[in-house]
C-alpha cells in the first residue's frame, strides 16, 4: 500500500535506550513492535504511548524467539537493544551473559533473516576496548576484560557474520557511556548516575571512586537513538560505528554538576582511566553529531531526580560488599 507505515522491531524496547528509540520512531510515524522480558526494562517507560495504536508490546524472552514471530513480518528495521548488562554479575554468572547476549542475538538475527529485514542495527558496547584510555577509532585493539564485555563483542561479531554469510544488512553501533532520563534505577551496583542521584536525594555524600579524575565519554540518550536511526536509514551495511560525544568528562565534573558533599572510595582495578570515542566515522558516514552537551544533559536528568527515589542507596560499606567479586578477579591483572 502506498501510504502504509513502515514497521520497526525494537528488542529491549522498554529499557533505557530502547524506550527512547520507541519515542523517536513513533514521532516519525512508524509502527513499532517491542519485545522485552522486563528483566531490566519497565512498562512505565512506555505508558505515555498507551493510547497510540502504532505501538505493540510483547513480554517475552529473546532466547525463546521463533524466527516466524509475527512482530517481524513486513518489518523494515530491527533495533536490537535486548541483553543483560552490569560487570560484577557477569563475572559471577557468565553463562547467563553468553546465553542472552550471544545466543539471544542469534535468535533475533534469524527472525530478521527469515523475514527479509532491510536493516538490523546492533547495540554494541565500547567495553570491547578494555583499558585503552586513548581516543579509540573503530579499528582499535579489542581487549575484553570481563564476561559482559566479551558477550557484547561476540554478539556484535555474530551480527556481522550474518551480514557476511547470509547478506543480512547489519550495522553495529558501539555505545560509549550513554546517559539520560529513564537510565536504570534498580539492580546491581553500577551506573554512576543512579548511585549519585539517590545519594543526593538522601543528602548523603557522593561516593567517588579513586580521585574522581577518571573520565567517561558521555553521550545523551536522545542523541544515541538518532544515531541508531541514521545507522538504519543509511545504504551502508557491514559497518561498525563508535558512538560518543568525543569529549570525555570527569567523574568530579559530574559530581560538581549534581552538587553536594563527596566521599572517596578505593580505586578499582580493571577500569579505564578514560573512555574516549573517535566519532569521525559516524559523523562522516551518517551525518550525525551530538546536540546535547554534558551540562544540559545532567540538568535534564536533575529535573526528574524524583524518579530515583526508589533506587538503592549505596554507601562505602555496601559498595565494598557489592564489588568484592570485582576485586577478587580483576585485581589479579
Amino acid at each position: 500500500m502506498k501510504n502504509s507505515k513502515k514497521i520497526a522491531v525494537i528488542t529491549g524496547g522498554a529499557g533505557f535506550i530502547g524506550s527512547h528509540m520507541v519515542d523517536l520512531l513513533l514521532s516519525k510515524k512508524y509502527k513499532v513492535n517491542v519485545i522485552d522480558n522486563l528483566s531490566g526494562g519497565h512498562k512505565k517507560n512506555l505508558t505515555h504511548h498507551k493510547k497510540n495504536s502504532d505501538l505493540k508490546f510483547e513480554k517475552s524472552d529473546i532466547c525463546k524467539l521463533k524466527k516466524n514471530h509475527k512482530f517481524f513480518k513486513n518489518a523494515d528495521f530491527v533495533f536490537h537493544f535486548a541483553g543483560i548488562g552490569d560487570i560484577v554479575p557477569s563475572i559471577e554468572n557468565p553463562d547467563n551473559y553468553m546465553q542472552t547476549n550471544i545466543q539471544g542475538t542469534v535468535k533475533v538475527l534469524e527472525a530478521a533473516r527469515y523475514n527479509g529485514i532491510k536493516k538490523f542495527v546492533y547495540s554494541a558496547s565500547a567495553s570491547c576496548y578494555g583499558l585503552n584510555s586513548s581516543r579509540n577509532d573503530e579499528k582499535g585493539k579489542i581487549d575484553t576484560k570481563y564476561p559482559y564485555a566479551l558477550s557484547k563483542y561476540m554478539g556484535e561479531q555474530t551480527a556481522l557474520h550474518w551480514h557476511k554469510v547470509y547478506g543480512l544488512p547489519v550495522n553495529s553501533v558501539r555505545i560509549f557511556n550513554a546517559y539520560g532520563t529513564r537510565v536504570r534505577t534498580t539492580g546491581a551496583y553500577g551506573a554512576v548516575f543512579g548511585v549519585f542521584f539517590k545519594q543526593k536525594i538522601k543528602k548523603q555524600p557522593l561516593t567517588i571512586v579513586g580521585n574522581g579524575k577518571q573520565s567517561r565519554d558521555f553521550v545523551y540518550v536522545t542523541d544515541v537513538v538518532e544515531a541508531f536511526y541514521s545507522a538504519a536509514k543509511t545504504k551502508k551495511s557491514g559497518e561498525i560505528y563508535n558512538l560518543g560525544s568525543d569529549n570525555p568528562q570527569s567523574v568530579n565534573t559530574l559530581a560538581n554538576l549534581i552538587g553536594g558533599k563527596k566521599t572517596f572510595i578505593p580505586d578499582r582495578p580493571g577500569e579505564p582511566k578514560r573512555t574516549w570515542a573517535n566519532t569521525t566515522k559516524i559523523k562522516r558516514d551518517l551525518n550525525w553529531k551530538p546536540t546535547i552537551n554534558f551540562k544540559s544533559g545532567v540538568e535534564k536528568m536533575l529535573v526528574e531526580i524524583k524518579n530515583w527515589k526508589d533506587a538503592p542507596l549505596w554507601t562505602p560499606k555496601s559498595i565494598k560488599g557489592a564489588t568484592r567479586t570485582w576485586f577478587k578477579y580483576m585485581g589479579k591483572r
